[in-house]
């Protein structure tokens, strides 16, 4: 990674954690979405291809 000067290593180490742990939110929540998701993509897919 490039130094850019004026940013700290140590904060921008945290806020690189703090956003990596955001996203592994989100993902977590989102996983009880997956089997309606699928449903949905194979009706479709079974509405479109008879």
């Amino acid at each position: 990674m490039a130094r850019v000067g004026g940013r700290n290593l140590g904060v921008s180490g945290v806020a690189g954690v703090i956003c990596a742990g955001v996203i592994g939110a989100l993902l977590w929540f989102s996983l009880p979405m997956l089997p309606v998701l699928a449903e949905f993509a194979g009706e479709t897919l079974r509405t479109v291809l008879p």
